[in-house]
């Protein structure tokens, strides 16, 4: 048996993120705890595969406890924040097992089902898929030795990490911070302001590139035909442009089809990320055989160990991604993604960056990750401490 308890939290961003979708200034959501007791109430000792005790002491208990998070963002295509907030009081503190946990949670609900699947334990290692993990804790490379080592001399000790720029022309003095960082890739959100206005701006943000760098291109779905035919013939001229994500919004037949053909019709690299808003999306595109890159939320899948499978199966060329949640659900996602790395075996010089080079993110600290570099470190990840925001959002 399990014990499942929630937390709510309102968490302002340090500043308002700006998106095709308007102004996001707060993230909200819910921290998932889960215990296992006996039946006379007290605690059990829980253990990872490799032997070893789980987080910290259950309250009342001997035991250990596991954590999640549940981070919707309805406008994406996940269950709205009310929903989730049901399916969780729905369970009424308690589950048999993680079956039965999913069993009584909506489909619809992938985040809280990906929420509960970190903190009852399936998806902290990849569902025993992505179950390798690397205790290393050596420092990062300098991006000189980055790209030179090869796979097998680097390992997963680390994964390099994007970094987040603004909307805007903001993004013209925000790169040269991040460069200073050693970061070499970027991800600039587009579709926020006049075409014209940010084409031009792209020149200038590329010309404060050096060479080797890379730029992601983020539309949020908020492009039409015309402007994303622009933006993908100005892309195909320029080949620091690493891929255009989301050009256009597929939440019609129509949309899906325009997709298809801009990435038919254009020698760019496209990025499905709005398109996966859960497990049930990443079946339909892989029916439909797509080609270009995956972004992944780890936070909105549902199962995520069950749908990478999937994706590995099918030799995805995937890139996780941060869903702007806090700590507990960015160490759930982030070991996710180490296991997919090992997994993957690819030198270090092929591997795409992970989508997390958000942080600092939040006012409150304690809400952040502690990494704002451009590599993040296996070390890093396991020492994000998920008790502390627990008790802070309390």
């Amino acid at each position: 048996m399990w014990k499942i308890e929630h937390r709510a939290y309102n968490l302002p961003f340090r500043t308002v993120v700006r998106t095709a979708h308007g102004p996001w200034a707060a993230r909200e959501g819910f921290l998932v705890r889960a215990a296992r007791i006996n039946a006379d109430g007290t605690g059990t000792e829980i253990f990872n595969r490799e032997g070893t005790r789980r987080d910290a002491k259950a309250e009342g208990g001997t035991g250990a406890a596991g954590w999640g998070e549940v981070a919707p963002i309805s406008w994406f295509g996940t269950e709205t924040l009310a929903e989730a907030g049901a399916a969780l009081a729905g369970l009424r503190g308690e589950a048999v097992d993680l079956a039965d946990a999913l069993a009584r949670v909506p489909v619809e609900c992938g985040c809280v089902r990906a929420g509960l699947a970190a903190a009852m334990g399936a998806g902290e290692h990849g569902d025993g898929v992505f179950n390798h993990v690397s205790s290393a804790s050596d420092s990062p490379p300098t991006h000189e030795e980055h790209e030179s080592r090869s796979g097998a001399e680097a390992g997963v000790k680390f994964l390099p990490v994007a970094g987040l720029l603004p909307a805007g022309r903001a993004v013209l003095g925000a790169v040269e911070s991040r460069l200073e960082l050693g970061f070499r890739t970027f991800k600039w959100k587009v579709g926020v302001g006049e075409a014209a206005d940010e084409w031009a701006i792209l020149d200038d943000l590329l010309g404060a590139l050096p060479k080797g760098a890379k730029l992601r291109l983020d539309a949020n779905g908020a492009w039409s035909r015309k402007v994303a035919e622009g933006w993908l013939g100005r892309a195909a001229e320029r080949p620091m442009i690493e891929y255009v994500e989301q050009p256009v919004g597929t939440e019609t037949r129509a949309g899906e089809d325009l997709l298809r053909g801009l990435a038919e019709d254009f020698p760019v690299v496209l990025a499905l990320d709005e398109s996966i808003a859960g497990a049930r999306d990443v079946e339909k595109w892989l029916a439909a055989d797509w080609r270009g890159v995956w972004v992944i939320k780890p936070a909105l899948l549902g199962e995520p160990g069950a749908v990478l499978e999937r994706l590995a199966r099918a030799k995805a060329d995937v890139v996780f991604g941060s869903a702007l949640e806090t700590s507990v659900g960015a160490r759930a996602g982030l070991r996710l993604a180490f296991a997919w790395a090992e997994r993957a075996g690819r030198p270090v010089a092929e591997r795409r960056a992970l989508g997390y080079g958000v942080w600092p993110l939040f006012k409150e600290g304690v809400a952040n990750a502690a990494w704002s570099g451009p590599f993040v470190r296996r070390e890093d990840v396991e020492r994000i401490n998920p008790e502390a925001l627990w008790n802070a959002v309390g």
